[in-house]
């Protein structure tokens, strides 16, 4: 998968558009932007002599940028400011940049918003499947997650210390987000155990011991630091009443494990079953963010019967983490068909094989994320 041309394509520069690649600190992108467009001028923030030169005198931008170029600027966040020329320059000039940035928080505060129409705003993610093709491995990836200094590195429990680490001194000790470091820390490891759950603010708060108010800022950090996002409810049911409530994940399922104390998955247990629903709503992620631009929901009624993720309004799935999948197993997708409003309806489980049961699909892994980006199920 060739991940920047998709996103470049989605994002569709041709029309003197700029792209902002959101996503947490450590997924790739400076790498892939230096790697994959080496002759592009580039401005990384990161760099100390850079970010004191542009931080006193944002308007030194401009200088040497002809017209309509491609200018790649690093960590945007780190001076907000920047954002006024990059305003300007696209405006005056037609340069089209390709802005990257770890924190929602601090562009919005520097008017990223003010951009409007003129950049598309993608979110990027650590590796996905599709994207490492043999060099994936699923229960590795299901241990250790899929941040590429995690993948890559020769100790990857060692690794996601340090990155846990670092998001603690610098995104939270250092940009002031949480004043209170401890008790953010404790709310951290709780907030993992909620991973893939619905959001229950007063029970994450008596064990976090702060306060739901406290509870609820902490997990805007989580959002805003582009290291958790909610997965809201499917909305558009008719038959039956829907619960609003959000569901919760974590970008990857090493941090997960990592701040869970877990140094081990095992096939047929509870945290297997939640990995694996990590993993596959990350997978969703990517494809959305670098490809469909779908929305991915979930649906659950009032009643409890639930259906793990739906994509737009095409794709209903299903995650049993077991080799048997019964006809039981196929309550939820059935009573959402009911609704007639979605396209397809698929079982992804670890059977061996795939099967169709009932006009519902039951298939591998492996066979669903290839499936998924081949456009099997458009």
């Amino acid at each position: 998968m060739d991940k920047l041309k998709r996103i470049i394509d989605l994002a569709d520069l041709s029309k003197n558009r700029s792209l902002l690649l959101l996503g947490p600190r450590q997924t790739g992108k400076s790498f892939l932007l230096r790697e994959q467009l080496p002759d592009v001028t580039k401005f990384n923030l990161l760099q100390g002599e850079v970010f004191i030169s542009l931080s006193a005198a944002p308007y030194r931008l401009r200088e040497g940028l002809r017209e309509e170029q491609l200018v790649v600027i690093d960590e945007i966040q780190r001076i907000p400011d920047l954002l006024n020329e990059v305003h300007y320059l696209i405006e005056e000039k037609r340069i089209r940049f390709i802005l990257t940035g770890s924190s929602a928080r601090r562009l919005r505060k520097g008017g990223v918003n003010l951009l409007g129409g003129r950049l598309r705003t993608i979110n990027f993610h650590p590796f996905s499947a599709m994207e490492l093709t043999t060099q994936f491995d699923l229960n590795r990836a299901l241990l250790y997650g899929l941040l590429p200094p995690v993948f890559l590195g020769d100790d990857p429990r060692l690794a996601l210390s340090s990155y846990v680490t670092d998001y603690l001194e610098q995104e939270i000790m250092a940009e002031g987000a949480a004043r209170n470091i401890p008790a953010f820390s404790r709310f951290l490891s709780t907030a993992a155990l909620c991973n893939s759950q619905l959001i229950n603010f007063s029970n994450i708060a008596n064990d976090a011991q702060v306060s739901p108010t406290t509870v609820r800022e902490y997990f805007a950090i989580l959002e805003d630091s582009l290291i958790a996002s909610r997965l809201e409810p499917w909305r558009e049911s008719k038959k039956r009443r829907a619960i609003a409530t959000a569901k919760f994940y974590f970008f990857d399922i090493g941090v997960v494990n990592y701040l869970q104390g877990r140094k081990s998955i095992l096939p047929g247990t509870t945290e297997f079953g939640s990995a694996l629903e990590t993993y596959l709503h990350h997978e969703l992620r990517c494809f959305s963010d670098y490809h469909s631009g779908e929305a991915l929901s979930f649906w659950r009624s009032s009643t409890g019967i639930e259906v793990d993720f739906i994509l737009g309004n095409r794709l209903a799935i299903e995650l049993k983490s077991t080799t048997n999948v019964s006809p039981k197993m196929l309550k939820g997708l059935r009573a959402l068909r009911e609704e007639s409003q979605i396209k397809h309806y698929v079982v992804v489980s670890l059977e061996p094989f795939s099967r169709v049961v009932d006009g519902i699909e039951i298939v591998t892994i492996s066979e669903f994320v290839q499936r998924l980006w081949r456009g099997d199920w458009d």
